[in-house]
């Protein structure tokens, strides 16, 4: 699939004029994604939501090291990008589920990208570059 982005012209050699910037429209939509998925735990929350709704306890214990506090945070953002949406059923005691709006489905594709780019440059190497 050739999808061109115009990033491309970023790689290529300056050819004469290294002072090129990105397509400014071009940095803005990517800026927003950025800020939609950046964070230390928004991907491992999405990724974790991947295979249907969770409630909050379940979602918590699936991603270790995350405080309560911190998944609310980071619920209540993903929730404001329209990433993920948040059902409570009216039972004793309340029960709240989370689960993935289909624009975060749309990102399945790039999940899977990253999944074959860390089978083949994870694991050990990554942990050798980084103490190196």
């Amino acid at each position: 699939m050739d999808v061109e982005t115009g990033m491309e012209n970023l790689t290529n050699a300056c050819d004469g004029d290294c002072n090129r910037s990105p397509d400014p429209a071009l940095l803005a939509d990517f800026k927003r994604a950025i800020h939609a998925l950046g964070g230390k735990w928004k991907l491992e929350i999405l990724f974790a939501l991947m295979n249907g709704a969770v409630r909050f306890g379940a979602l918590r214990r699936s991603i270790g090291g995350i405080t309560q506090h911190m998944l609310t945070m980071q619920l209540r953002e993903l929730e404001q990008d329209g990433l993920v949406s948040r059902t409570a059923f009216a039972e004793k005691p309340l029960r709240v589920e989370y689960e993935l709006t289909d624009a975060a489905y749309g990102l399945l594709p790039a999940f899977k990208e990253i999944l074959s780019w860390s089978r083949l440059y994870g694991g050990a190497r990554l942990v050798a570059s980084r103490k190196a």
